[in-house]
């Protein structure tokens, strides 16, 4: 889950290869080890590792504590600061809501027909830009239409009711990968229009969030697929797209090495070619204080 003021960690693509070298072994005995800070002292410029921020709540961001809250994060100033949010595809109305949130960017005609409306979405990353801050473009979650598990949707989580309830049908695979990559296309066609080429340019944009827990309803392998449907569909609409992933809680462990080597080796789904593309690594750096 992503929380405000999370860090997001990432690495480029380049790391892919690399391994980091063994631990050594831990002393049989320990010893005690003293620390002793000097902060009249400077050794060197502080970077800063301020850049990504985000929320699960999407509609809060037009509201006016939300707006105002942005403009802060805004005035960071360099590096870029940038904006990840969950629930951009959602189908709703709008409603801010704990732990949710909606765009209706994808709904249908009584024919199966696909209406695209992007006009909530486009008024949150309004609000970003107008604040000096770049979308962490979150493809996600599953409009209704396209769930396999449709009902129930929306949830009505609030403290006091257990966690496990908020994942409904927005979590499940869609029912035609082929009408979620035209959605995922269209979007990104539409901020290129929208907003330019240049600008999109220097966004990120990513599959999901933390599929390797009940964030995602489906198997591994469908996720995959999901992802390269997704990334085939940014890069068609913008070829300079930075696009990564997966976004997991903590490491991913094997979920996180089978993703990898599924994009650098595996047949894509959405191509039949060999690979992904891929230009960060992003996970979650959970801790457990």
């Amino acid at each position: 889950m992503c929380h405000l003021c999370r860090f997001l960690i990432l690495l480029t693509a380049i790391a892919i290869g690399v391994q980091a070298a063994p631990a050594p072994a831990a002393d049989a005995n320990p010893f005690p080890v003293t620390i002793r800070i000097d902060a009249s002292r400077s050794i060197g410029e502080l970077r800063p590792i301020y850049r990504f921020f985000g929320a699960d709540e999407p509609n809060y961001a037009t509201m006016k504590d939300g707006r105002k809250l942005l403009a802060e994060i805004g005035q960071l100033g360099k590096p870029q600061v940038y904006f990840r949010t969950h629930n951009l595809l959602n189908s709703g109305d709008g409603t801010p809501a704990l732990k949710w949130g909606s765009t209706n960017a994808y709904t249908e005609d009584a024919s199966g027909r696909p209406i695209y409306d992007w006009t909530v979405v486009d008024r949150i990353f309004d609000t970003y830009l107008q604040r000096g801050i770049r979308p962490y473009a979150q493809i996600g979650f599953m409009p209704q239409a396209f769930s396999i598990k449709p009902e129930p949707y929306q949830h009505e989580w609030r403290p006091g009711i257990p966690y496990s309830e908020i994942y409904t049908g927005w979590t499940y695979p869609p029912k035609d990968y082929a009408k979620w990559a035209e959605l995922v296309f269209q979007w990104a066609k539409h901020c290129v229009d929208k907003y330019g080429r240049s600008e999109v340019e220097r966004w990120y944009w990513e599959v999901w969030n933390e599929p390797n827990i009940a964030y995602w309803s489906g198997t591994p392998e469908e996720f995959r697929k999901l992802h390269d449907y997704a990334i085939d569909a940014v890069r068609r609409a913008l070829p300079a797209a930075r696009v990564g992933g997966p976004d997991t809680a903590g490491d991913g462990g094997k979920f996180m090495q089978d993703f990898l080597e599924h994009c650098l080796r595996g047949t894509n789904y959405a191509t039949g070619k060999t690979g992904t593309p891929i230009d960060f690594i992003s996970f979650h750096a959970k801790g457990a204080p």
